[in-house]
């Protein structure tokens, strides 16, 4: 159970949450309690909807009402109800008493102000410097978060910064005030793996040094292993499960947990498919009875062969730069080389990985190959074909054979159209089918294929899951039976059950079709679980290129040793053998 303690830090008893829709009142937050004790950290996990971000927002007196209104509950804050604060006396104890850190630091960070001047207001509204006092306690805290250059860098605005180094940022104006209670809402989900390990680094160091209770919330229960020392998990809207990180790990009773916990693919095994919460727990939430069988990994077939299997995708000296203009004039300064010389080879039937940090260059190569993106100079061939001479015309049909998977499915659906007309539009623009009727019911067999229902077609983007629109895009890529996908970060904005859920269909349609894929991402964990090969990529260049066995047992540069310690083990430090 979670650790005892006669005054915990922050008590939340009983807390129920409802938003007041059109149709029905929703509850978010059901009948949730949970304590954490000064100086402990505790992880609050769930899916997307499960409740956890609407728990962190009532502590802070943020739910906004209507809405929102809080029904039942108490959250007592060193021994005192936050509920019967009046919004004067909360604005007191939000960022300096208790302090949050956001998903998204480019929406919480304001943009119109430069980064010194936010994180000073705080310093000047809660511990009453004067303005020279908090500009030079801003650049200390800069540093102390690790970014280089702070007197630099305090004038810059969050356009000019680098995602974790605006994460950064929020975690400087966070601890400004050495707050009692951290509360840190999904803060490293847009990273990648080595920014993310950097910054849970930091907060546990932070949290330490100043012995700051921390509620730290994810879906992620690989990233809390090595952080969290008590685990809260929740499941629409409920709390399902709490125990002590390491019970948790060895031994969960709720399904749901064990699914969260199985379904993160690993680095030391590679299933021909990933277990999912489905495999573990019905629809109503009770334990699902499953043979044992079911839960040995499945070996992936061999593709030992795949070299003699014919080339579909061949690559050549492919250039991409961006000129860099300034001065009165608007001359060319230099040139970012984003693709910078690659080469390399994708046979039928393979998965190519392309794995590296953001800004390495690896979804500019992708839209370079696709022609999205106009290349410098090189040279790319598609079964035989040289992409880079062909017309509008005849690129058009090519691109009937050669598909993109984008990483946001929400901007890449239009919202204006329903899901059978964006599976159809395509079908229509290249001829497939002899009419709209026809053209329906290929829809409704893709929306099969994908696992959502026919009958959803006519309903529009938002009204699906994050997930499902993904399945929306995938259905939309392979209605014009293409040979070859390209999956851009297809998976690194979901949920870790549903991403696993995706993975797996890629895995089916891989098989049941013949595809050939290049799948991008950050995460090596991913890519080593899809792949067939992987190419690593740093600074517009491949770095290293081998399989994907090769790459994790044995990784010859020092930047893929460097991706691969920056994984979360999944799996707490002191419960490795």
């Amino acid at each position: 159970m979670l650790s005892n303690d006669d005054t915990p830090l922050l008590s939340i008893q009983n807390l129920t949450v409802k938003f007041k829709t059109q149709e029905e009142l929703i509850t978010a937050v059901n009948n949730v309690s949970f304590d954490i004790p000064k100086g402990k950290t505790v992880g609050l996990v769930g899916e997307s909807g499960s409740g956890k971000s609407v728990t962190s927002l009532a502590t802070m007196g943020l739910i906004p009402m209507p809405p929102g209104q809080i029904t039942a509950g108490k959250i007592l804050f060193h021994g005192n109800d936050l509920l019967k604060k009046s919004e004067k006396q909360m604005r007191k104890i939000r960022g300096n008493k208790i302090s949050m850190i956001f998903q998204e630091p480019m929406t919480a960070l304001n943009p119109v102000f430069r980064v010194g001047s936010q994180i000073s207001e705080v310093l000047r509204l809660h511990k009453g410097m004067t303005r020279k006092q908090a500009w030079n306690y801003s650049i200390d805290l800069l540093n102390q978060v690790g970014i280089p250059d702070p007197k630099s860098k305090i004038k810059a605005y969050p356009h000019e910064l680098s995602g974790g180094q605006k994460q950064r940022v929020m975690i400087a104006m966070a601890i400004a005030c050495e707050p009692d209670l951290l509360i840190c809402d999904e803060p490293t989900t847009a990273l990648d793996v080595t920014i993310q390990k950097q910054v849970l680094d930091l907060m546990l160091n932070l949290q330490q040094e100043y012995h700051m209770g921390m509620l730290f919330i994810t879906h992620d229960l690989g990233v809390i292993a090595d952080l969290a020392d008590d685990v809260v998990v929740m499941y629409r809207s409920n709390i399902v499960e709490r125990d002590h990180v390491h019970t948790i790990f060895k031994n969960a009773k709720h399904p749901y947990t064990k699914g969260l916990i199985a379904c993160r693919p690993m680095l030391d095994g590679n299933p021909k498919r990933l277990l999912t919460v489905s495999d573990y727990m019905l629809p109503d939430g009770t334990e699902k009875q499953v043979p044992a069988e079911k839960f040995e990994p499945i070996i992936k077939p061999d593709k030992s062969d795949i070299d003699s299997h014919p080339v579909l995708l061949e690559v050549k000296n492919l250039k991409t730069y961006f000129p860099v203009k300034g001065g009165i004039f608007g001359r060319v300064q230099h040139h970012v080389k984003a693709v910078d010389d690659v080469s390399f080879i994708v046979h039928k039937g393979e998965t190519l990985g392309l794995v590296g940090e953001s800004g390495c260059g690896k979804t500019t190569l992708g839209r370079t190959i696709l022609r999205l993106q106009e290349a410098t100079s090189g040279e790319v061939f598609y079964d035989g074909i040289n992409v880079m001479e062909q017309d509008n015309k005849q690129m058009r049909k090519l691109r009937s054979r050669m598909q993109i998977i984008f990483q946001d499915p929400f901007s890449s659906l239009n919202p204006r159209m329903t899901v059978g007309d964006i599976i159809t539009e395509p079908m229509s623009i290249h001829g497939i089918g002899t009419n709209k009727k026809e053209r329906f019911e290929r829809a409704q067999i893709l929306m099969r294929k994908v696992d959502l229902k026919p009958q959803h077609l006519n309903r529009y983007p938002h009204e699906f899951s994050g997930g499902q629109r993904q399945r929306i895009c995938i259905a939309r890529a392979i209605g014009l039976e293409p040979e070859f996908i390209i999956c851009d970060e297809s998976v690194s904005a979901l949920d870790v059950s549903v991403q696993a859920q995706v993975l797996n269909l890629l895995q089916d349609l891989q098989q049941d079709m013949g595809l050939t894929y290049i799948f991008i991402s950050h995460d090596l964990s991913v890519v080593n679980y899809i792949s067939d090969r992987v190419g690593v990529m740093n600074q517009g260049k491949i770095v290293e290129l081998d399989t994907a066995e090769n790459i994790y047992k044995i990784p010859q540069r020092e930047y893929t040793k460097r991706l691969l310690n920056a994984i979360p083990k999944g799996i707490p430090k002191d419960l490795v053998l």
